[in-house]
């Protein structure tokens, strides 16, 4: 027989709020890295060797590695003893990332929610999991679809749904230089997408109509 704890739930109902530990491997070669920023600086004419530029591959190297390297975290749910079958959502939650085809930084604010099912899921878990696939060389697209993606597969809502808002560095500081532009995507499975009166709620919580 199972033994309960204090708050009433089995120890397989405890050990169950932990089970699933999220983390992407890194494949990140530092030395070679700094190797390779030697290089470019060379072919864009500095001379690596110069007073204020003999330690940048290191710097730079180190800074695309935490760039690209998201913290591993354990995806917390509790059962949802309360049959809570309304949207819960997760508003302005801040996120960079950079665009796999520049190497420049995209940034902005990501609105995630979701209707449970028979688990609710630790708030912070939300942020958890947008930095989790946003810490890439990314397109923003992709990133939108993989966020709502995960959440559908891990936690088996009722319904799921994601907003990114961003301002991308390789459109504002180059090319066409619209600076103060953002680009909005957004990702919605079940009642979110297919129940009108959910997904009109979603979007008009999230702010994206006005």
């Amino acid at each position: 027989m199972s033994s309960l704890a204090a708050n009433g739930h089995t120890e397989s109902e405890r050990r169950a709020e932990r089970a699933l530990r999220a983390v992407r491997p890194s494949a990140i070669d530092l030395a070679a890295a700094e190797r390779a920023v030697t290089d470019l600086l060379v072919a864009l004419g500095h001379d690596p060797a110069a007073e204020h530029l003999a330690d940048t591959p290191r710097r730079v190297a180190g800074a695309y590695a935490e760039l690209l390297t998201p913290q591993a975290f354990d995806l917390t749910t509790f059962p949802n003893e309360e049959g809570y079958d309304e949207l819960v959502l997760a508003r302005d939650i801040p996120f960079q990332s950079l665009c796999a085809h520049h190497l420049l930084p995209f940034h902005g604010t990501a609105h995630v929610g979701y209707i449970p099912g028979d688990r609710i899921l630790g708030l912070s878990k939300l942020a958890r999991v947008v930095e989790l696939f946003a810490r890439g060389l990314q397109v923003q697209e992709r990133l939108t679809k993989q966020v709502a993606g995960w959440l559908e597969d891990h936690v088996q809502p009722k319904g799921v749904g994601v907003v990114l808002e961003a301002e991308h560095l390789c459109m504002s500081l180059r090319g066409v230089r619209a600076q103060g532009s953002t680009t909005v995507t957004s990702a919605v499975h079940g009642l979110l997408r297919d129940d009108g009166r959910s997904r009109q709620e979603f979007f008009a919580l999230t702010g994206v109509n006005r």
